[in-house]
């Protein structure tokens, strides 16, 4: 203590890390929370490895061929192994289909089709790919029409083939469903861990805890930076530990590891703001429940293509995922993600200063 009675720097320290002693003592002497934070870990890990860890190697082919008998479909079929052929209404009705992710490559054959290539001219092809179908096969399908022209003719034919990449190329690659999974994974445990934090927020507030440590010689910032770490922490550590064991740092270790950090920030302040929402562990858990199910729909765009739209930028958790997803699934750089490691700090502080701000008022 300084000689006017005022914490010292060592002194507030000490405090805070007797803060968080308390608090990381309290939330494993929860038994529910303790359980489903042992528990939430490996049932994500064990999720995580029984979710494929190859691609579908079957490729669904969306076709619109207003005048191509199905024999033609057919045998079109026969000359790709694991080819679907699946007949579209029209080329508008193609093309949002494919954004929804229903097929990998779109086709439009036009009226007259069967008549040019049966007089020897050249075949007209428009043809449509997904952003997650590799490059290379870009050029087979264009090569599985030629090789189709000629079974139906019998004789060599140009394909003149206009393609197509429909949605936003980020690397023109596959990936397996347990790597679409994990950011989804990343944001739920986060979240979960946080919920504990809230939890024992609501509960200090209604016992007056915290207010009479806010009279104590204990600064409130002092007091709010010990359960800030103890939030942060408590998240940080299992999402680490998450991403370790399923092998999320292998790529840019050190750039997950920021990203993760400010992911842990922006939910602590998140539970700041849940901890005022009700007076016990229930209402608690309901609001924080409604809360997961918005912060994880951007995850589910990356999970399920095509199911959400832009909008979903406006979540937080959207800069979390997406660089989780870039990093991992494309080997994105700092240079590539660092708007979003910015926008998400901006985000945690914000949310955190808000709910701090909010608690003081609350309690004072």
């Amino acid at each position: 203590m300084s000689e006017q009675g005022v914490p010292d720097r060592v002194s507030r320290l000490r405090m805070i890390r007797v803060l968080v002693q308390k608090d990381l003592t309290l939330f494993f002497r929860n038994r529910f929370f303790a359980f489903i934070t042992v528990l939430g870990l490996v049932v994500w890990i064990a999720i995580f490895y029984a979710l494929p860890k190859t691609v579908d190697e079957i490729l669904e082919l969306g076709i619109v061929a207003p005048d191509v008998p199905p024999s033609a479909l057919a045998a079109l079929e026969e000359e790709e192994e694991g080819l679907v052929v699946i007949k579209a209404g029209s080329e508008e009705a193609l093309k949002a289909a494919m954004l929804e992710g229903d097929y990998n490559v779109g086709a439009v054959l036009p009226a007259g089709f069967m008549d040019q290539i049966a007089a020897g001219g050249k075949a007209p092809v428009k043809l449509y790919f997904t952003v997650d179908l590799p490059q290379d096969l870009h050029q087979a399908y264009v090569i599985l029409f030629q090789e189709w022209a000629y079974l139906l003719t019998g004789e060599p034919l140009e394909v003149e083939a206009t393609e197509e990449v429909l949605g936003v190329d980020m690397a023109g690659q596959q990936i397996s469903l347990r790597h679409r999974m994990l950011p989804l994974l990343a944001v739920f445990l986060l979240m979960m861990e946080t919920l504990g934090l809230a939890s024992l927020l609501s509960g200090e507030v209604v016992t007056g805890t915290l207010h009479a440590l806010l009279i104590s010689p204990l600064r409130a910032v002092d007091l709010f930076a010990g359960k800030g770490v103890s939030g942060i922490g408590l998240a940080f550590i299992q999402a680490t530990l998450l991403m370790a064991l399923t092998g999320g740092f292998s790529q840019q270790p050190l750039l997950m590891l920021t990203a993760l950090l400010l992911g842990a920030l922006l939910v602590t302040g998140i539970g700041f703001l849940l901890s005022l929402t009700g007076r016990d562990m229930m209402a608690v858990m309901s609001w924080g429940l409604l809360a997961i199910l918005v912060l994880i729909l951007p995850a589910l765009g990356v999970l399920l293509p095509g199911t959400v739209s832009s909008w979903v930028k406006v979540i937080p958790s959207y800069y979390l995922v997406d660089t989780v997803h870039r990093v991992m699934n494309f080997g994105a750089g700092w240079r590539d993600v660092w708007t979003n490691l910015v926008i998400l700090l901006g985000f945690g502080l914000a949310f955190c200063g808000l709910g701090v701000v909010a608690l003081e008022r609350k309690l004072r």
